[in-house]
């Protein structure tokens, strides 16, 4: 389970650094479990912003939401530490993707949490999927190990 700094970058092209703080500890002294889905949501808009899908929401009205999304705990993350937080896209659907999460601790030189989402592309005015393009694909895959 213990990975690298140099195995979290081969097998994470985004990812975002992030600081904890004290205040997203709880009272078992650890970061609190909420915090973790909110910084997989911090390295999937980075990801978002490196593709045209934010492009496409603002000029399309046409964007990714997320449907589903789980984290699966190693190691108990605590204050202080900065982790970084990678994203990669593992599946493509008809309507969306499925995205993998890791979070490395620099504090603990190892990975210390999983994560997975399914995104699914959704026409705002509509309130209905939409099929993926060729081009948010490619783009998508670009950002892949």
């Amino acid at each position: 389970m213990t990975a690298t700094l140099e195995q979290f970058l081969a097998d994470f092209k985004v990812y975002s650094d992030i600081p904890l703080q004290w205040g997203e500890m709880d009272a078992f002294q650890h970061i609190n479990n909420v915090n973790y889905f909110r910084y997989f949501e911090t390295a999937r808009i980075l990801q978002f912003g490196k593709t045209g899908l934010m492009k496409s929401m603002g000029e399309k009205g046409i964007g990714p939401i997320l449907a589903s999304t789980e984290c699966k705990y190693r190691r108990a993350l605590v204050y202080p530490d900065t982790i970084k937080v990678g994203v990669k896209t593992t599946e493509f659907e008809e309507f969306g993707f499925i995205h993998e999460y890791a979070i490395y601790s620099e504090q603990q030189d190892a990975m210390t949490t999983f994560g997975q989402a399914r995104i699914v592309l959704v026409n705002y005015k509509t309130q209905q999927k939409e099929r993926m393009t060729d081009e948010i694909i490619e783009e998508l895959k670009r950002l892949n190990p």
